[in-house]
């Protein structure tokens, strides 16, 4: 694809991003999420091979159908409360299908079955849009819409979605996919609190955004698409391959790094709330994420692959990446947990 033509693609992506995050109308959120979805088939889809155009053809599919199901429960509701106010949802029906809708676009369990296979067709900086950028859109529309959602749905598919995020990604030895199950589980995190304490929603979404982006820059910097390859990623650079590492166990929510601060927060208000027996499940259901993301640390950090003289030289080729990006973001992505307490003031 031309440069012209993929800035064009960008610009699109985030005018209708912002353009739903804007919106009190539901036509113009709808409006929004239709550009969105328009905008990113064709970067999905470049790449030129039956894998990417499988990939985009998902997405396509399954988006158009969370769309037309957005709209259709706005009209629902339009028909019985005649407003089309994105924050006036009274009607009980347009609701339950506006939470299947947005979980379907956010890709929460158990509508979650698209991702793992888009993301495997996608190339890694467009699976890196997929699973930050794509659910900013989804996210405010719960945001807006999160008084009259019914609170049981949420936390329903935000327990499936720990669970299946946890689950599914054991089984993995692609990093893309595995990616797409930390999505999962981390999106499940974040429907659970969104119905008790929306600030604590906002901050967890900020924190898997710099997370998942951290980790995606190393991944796109040493090509790593199999958990094989990050065996040699110390060939590239030992000071990434520390720091990769350090991602690894913050995204699993280690102590003392900054992917421990919102699962502590929502495990304790969980616990304010009397939901103790949730709060259980969740924080047995992380330690499935852990596991996967402490076996890719531990091939990244202590194994070798069998390799080739050539591979060792990784070092010598050009790089394609920002570094002091990757370097304020690995930053932020390991060392906010003592910050916590200025962040919630």
């Amino acid at each position: 694809m031309s440069p012209p033509i993929y800035a064009i693609m960008l610009s699109s992506l985030a005018t209708g991003t912002i353009i739903t995050m804007t919106s009190y109308h539901w036509l113009m959120a709808w409006i929004g999420l239709e550009i969105n979805t328009l905008a990113i088939i064709p970067i999905i889809s470049a790449s030129h091979n039956p894998r990417s155009t499988e990939a985009a053809t998902k997405y396509f599919l399954t988006q158009a159908a969370a769309s037309a199901t957005v709209l259709f429960s706005s009209m629902l509701n339009a028909w019985q409360t005649g407003t089309w106010d994105i924050t006036q949802m009274y009607y009980l029906p347009s609701n339950l299908l506006l939470s299947m809708a947005l979980a379907m676009k956010l890709g929460l369990a158990p509508l979650h079955f698209w991702l793992p296979e888009v993301l495997q067709g996608s190339t890694l900086f467009t699976a890196l849009i997929i699973v930050t950028w794509q659910k900013l859109a989804p996210m405010s529309l719960i945001y807006l819409t999160i008084n009259n959602l019914s609170p049981t749905i949420l936390l329903i598919l935000g327990l499936l979605s720990s669970t299946i995020g946890g689950w599914g990604g054991l089984n993995q030895t692609q990093t893309r996919k595995i990616m797409a199950y930390s999505s999962i589980a981390n999106l499940g995190w974040m429907a659970t609190i969104a119905t008790i304490m929306t600030n604590l929603m906002i901050m967890n979404l900020l924190i898997y955004l710099v997370m998942t982006t951290a980790l995606f820059s190393f991944l796109i910097l040493s090509k790593s698409k199999t958990i094989q390859d990050t065996t040699m990623t110390w060939a590239l650079s030992p000071t990434m391959t520390i720091t990769m590492t350090f991602l690894l166990l913050s995204l699993g929510g280690l102590p003392p790094m900054t992917g421990f601060a919102p699962k502590w927060l929502i495990l304790e208000e969980l616990t304010t709330q009397n939901l103790i027996p949730l709060a259980i499940l969740m924080a047995i259901f992380s330690l499935l994420s852990l596991f996967f993301y402490t076996r890719l640390a531990y091939t990244t950090t202590l194994t070798l692959s069998p390799n080739t003289l050539q591979t060792k030289f990784k070092w010598r080729f050009k790089q394609t990446l920002s570094t002091p990006l990757i370097s304020i973001l690995s930053t932020m992505a390991i060392f906010l947990l003592p910050l916590m307490p200025l962040m919630l003031m």
